[in-house]
Order: structure tokens, then C-alpha cells, then sequence
């Protein structure tokens, strides 16, 4: 995600809050200032200011906290082009202060964590504030916060990530070539490979980091593959959910730094790290997109794997440098975030590679248990056993450093042969496939493939605290 200056320009609260941005609501509790007197707070004219935060002070409630803080985030990243922000800025940092007792000043970062440190009990009207505060950017915003609004995560840690909505384009049933005609890649490039109904595509990193998502068909079925970059998950779910085809774009939209997507039928954020409806009206549905396994590898392995595997073309209509490695170039470099997150753990760097797993409750419930597992400590082991929630799962490493998960079935497997089948306990050869695990010695016999897919360490502990860490 990067700041779009062109957006800032356009519309970064240089003018109050105009009444007609809102979306119709019921009234505010007596004694509640309405929204309107959040924007007027911001304005550069204390005589319209100043009465608007005598407003808001006569009614404060704690969840007015994260309106503040959200105009603070905003203003904070104008002040490049809109100077008047700065005083505006110092005036609400001191009310905000004033009004919990903290003093931050103009620290939005301190003041987000503490804000997420709080209960939460959001102002009765949050979701117009959000919708008439990001509207003014981009008018689709309004459509993923309109009141009666129904949410799975809290609103005051949603986070603007810097884009219109598709600012970061997806790409639509993108032109793909034979492995043979790719002649853009290198051996050693990254590659996310999938694998449906006997038809293998590989998308490299350095053409899908520029868009994040590819709609697309893959053996007859229609998937939605999310890269999120800054968390480093590319997953590939099923469109098809609920009995019908979503067709999925990109907000704009962050949570716990990973991107929300949306169905373009309902307006449902989307979280692209759970498939679950996070923020709209498919909330409570009971709605998750399935996953399909992925591998990140290099080219030369998927295409020594896949020989008539198909690849993304350079010709995607969009003008972007495709090169290896210049997306993302400066974040990737470092182990610093781009967006903050509510909780971190130092177990891992941030950036540290996991395989993360997804393990449904052995009761059959609803529940589901995160997993993670270093990658390095994969690597050190090309064959490991793990068991977790009552699965039973083989994870196959490959040299170079290709994970695919499998269900042992109760089998116990040792180690990688010299052609990169798997043996097991009583040295019997398996071919490790996209799909399965197939024994050369039983045609009747096979293990499934178990979805796992790479994450950077602090994204998926954000959303999954009480993962099951194996380094």
C-alpha cells in the first residue's frame, strides 16, 4: 500500500465536514455530539472549532476517543501537502489529551495503541463517521460503512491504506503463457504455484505484488488468489461461496496491517487473511471461502515440477516495473512495518517466514486452530511430522525450500530421496505431487494435500494471538 498524493489533494478536510456527506441515521443520544461536531472540530476557524469541541466535551464518552484519533491519522498524513493541517493537528491532539488524560500530543502511533489497549465501545454512529471521513477521498468508501452496519472486528482498527478503492488493480483473468514463452523469468525468481483439476499457473511475486489479487480460472473453477504483501500471504480461495460466484476486488482498507477485500454484490469487507465477512452486511452469515493449496517456490522448480504449467505474461494492461524484486523493494529490506498492528511477539522478527496452517476443532465445531512453523526450521527438516488439534500432518520441505502439507494418514515418512519422493518408515517411495501424496508401490492409495500457505510472522500473530508457534 502507498499514499496517493493525488487523493490527499483532492479532499484532505481543508473545509468542515459538509451535513450532506452523511449518511441518514437516527439522532445521537441525548447529550451525544453528533459526527457533524467531530469534523467542525477540525476546522482552521477556532469561532467554528472551538464550539465543536465544547460539543463534543459536554457529551464524551470513551469510544469518542477513536473519531479523534482517526482524524488525527488522517491530517497527520495530509500535512505534506495542506500546511493549515499542522495547526488543526496540535489543536485536536491537545482537546484528545485534555479529554483522556494522556498526552500523546500529535503521536497518532502512541495514540492508536492506546486507543486498541482500551474496551471498545464505539460511538453509535462510528460507521457514518468512517463513511463520511473516507467518502471525501473516495465516494465508494460510503458503500463498506453505511449504517445499520454489522462487524466481526473493531472499526477503530480499520486503517486507511493509502488507495482509492481497486487503486491497487486486480487483475481479471490475466493473459497467461507456456512455461516456454516466459522467457521475462529466472530460475531463482519467486513463484506462487497452484495446481486444480490436473491444470498447474504459476503467479510470480514480482507481477502480482502490484496487484494483490487475480481473479481467475483454474481447471474449470473460478479462484480469487490475495497476495497481501505487507503480511506476505498469497492464498487462493474459492469464489464461489454460498452457493453463488463472489467477485472480489481490492478496498483499500487495513486491518491488523493485512488488506480487506470486498465482494463486489454486497460491499462486504472481506478479511483476505480468514475469508470471512468482516465488515457489511454478510456479517454473521456463517460464510468462509474455501482455500486451495499454494506453494511459494522458484521458477525452475515449478516448471521442472510443472513442465506445462502456464504463467502470468508481462501483458497485463497495466504500466508497472515487473522487474524481480521492485515491488515493495524498501519494505521488504527491512523488518519494519509500513502500518501498525494491535499486538506483536518477538519469538520471530517480524518479517520471519511462517507456514501457517489453518486446523479445523477435532470436535467438528466451528473452531479453528492456528498454527504456524518457521519456515527456517522447515528447512532444517525436509520431512516433519506434526501434530496438532488432533491432525495428523507430514509437511514435505523441498531443497529449495518449497513446503507442502499432507495428511500422513497415520503413516510415518523419514526423509527425501535423491529424486524428491518421500520415504517412509519401511523405505517405500512416495511421489509427492501438488494434489497428494502418491506411493510408486499402490495405485489404490493417496494422502490429500492439507492448504498451508507462507505469512510474515507479525501478520498472522496479529490475527491469530494464540497460534501454536513451532521454530
Amino acid at each position: 500500500m502507498k499514499l496517493s498524493t493525488a487523493l490527499f489533494t483532492a479532499a484532505l478536510l481543508v473545509a468542515p465536514f459538509q451535513p450532506g456527506a452523511r449518511a441518514q441515521n437516527e439522532a445521537e443520544p441525548p447529550g451525544r455530539a453528533d459526527i457533524e461536531s467531530f469534523f467542525r472540530a477540525t476546522s482552521l476557524d477556532e469561532r467554528e472549532a472551538m464550539p465543536a469541541r465544547e460539543r463534543i466535551a459536554a457529551g464524551w464518552q470513551a469510544g469518542d476517543a477513536a473519531l479523534i484519533v482517526d482524524l488525527l491519522d488522517l491530517m497527520r498524513r495530509t500535512s505534506m501537502v495542506n500546511p493549515t493541517s499542522w495547526i488543526r493537528l496540535s489543536r485536536l491532539g491537545q482537546f484528545l489529551g485534555e479529554q483522556t488524560g494522556q498526552s500523546f500530543g500529535v503521536d497518532v502511533a502512541q495514540w492508536q495503541q492506546w486507543l486498541w489497549s482500551q474496551p471498545y465501545d464505539p460511538h453509535p454512529h462510528y460507521g457514518d463517521f468512517k463513511a463520511a471521513l473516507y467518502g471525501q477521498l473516495d465516494r465508494r468508501f460510503e458503500d463498506f460503512f453505511r449504517e445499520p452496519l454489522k462487524t466481526a472486528i473493531r472499526l477503530d482498527e480499520v486503517q486507511w491504506g493509502g488507495v482509492a478503492v481497486n487503486g491497487i488493480p486486480p487483475l481479471d483473468h490475466p493473459v497467461v503463457v507456456p512455461a516456454a514463452e516466459a522467457d521475462y523469468l529466472e530460475d531463482d525468481n519467486i513463484v506462487f504455484g497452484i495446481s486444480v483439476n490436473g491444470e498447474s499457473r504459476a503467479y510470480p511475486k514480482r507481477v502480482l505484488a502490484w496487484h494483490e489479487m487475480a481473479l481467475d480460472d483454474i481447471g474449470g473453477d473460478e479462484l480469487t488468489v490475495v497476495y497481501c504483501t505487507l503480511c506476505g500471504t498469497v492464498i487462493p480461495y474459492d469464489s464461489r461461496v454460498g452457493g453463488r460466484l463472489r467477485v472480489f476486488g481490492t478496498s483499500g482498507f487495513l486491518y491488523q496491517s493485512n488488506e480487506l477485500m470486498f465482494d463486489r454484490e454486497t460491499k462486504t469487507l472481506w478479511s483476505s487473511l480468514d475469508g470471512t465477512p468482516a465488515i457489511g452486511p454478510l456479517v454473521g452469515s456463517g460464510l468462509r471461502l474455501g482455500i486451495r493449496p499454494v506453494v511459494t517456490t522458484t521458477w525452475g522448480e515449478w516448471r521442472r515440477r510443472h513442465p506445462d504449467t502456464t504463467v502470468l505474461s508481462l501483458d497485463t494492461g497495466y504500466q508497472r516495473d515487473y522487474s524481480e524484486g521492485a515491488a515493495y523493494a524498501t519494505y521488504f529490506a527491512t523488518d519494519g512495518l509500513m502500518f501498525p498492528v494491535t499486538r506483536a511477539d518477538g519469538r520471530l522478527r517480524n518479517k520471519a517466514e511462517v507456514l501457517a496452517l489453518r486446523l479445523v476443532a477435532p470436535d467438528g465445531g466451528d473452531g479453528i486452530r492456528a498454527v504456524a512453523v518457521a519456515a527456517e526450521y522447515l528447512r532444517d527438516r525436509p520431512v516433519y511430522h506434526l501434530e496438532a488439534e488432533g491432525a495428523d500432518l507430514v509437511v514435505v520441505t523441498s531443497a529449495e525450500g518449497a513446503n507442502r502439507v499432507y495428511d500422513a494418514g497415520g503413516r510415518r515418512f523419514e526423509r527425501l530421496d535423491g529424486e524428491g519422493r518421500v520415504l517412509d518408515d519401511a523405505g517405500r517411495a512416495w511421489a509427492v505431487e501438488e494434489d497428494r501424496l502418491r506411493p510408486t508401490f499402490d495405485g489404490a492409495l493417496e494422502l490429500p494435500r492439507v492448504p498451508a500457505h507462507r505469512a510474515f510472522w507479525f501478520g498472522w500473530y496479529a490475527q491469530y494471538p494464540d497460534t501454536i508457534l513451532i521454530r
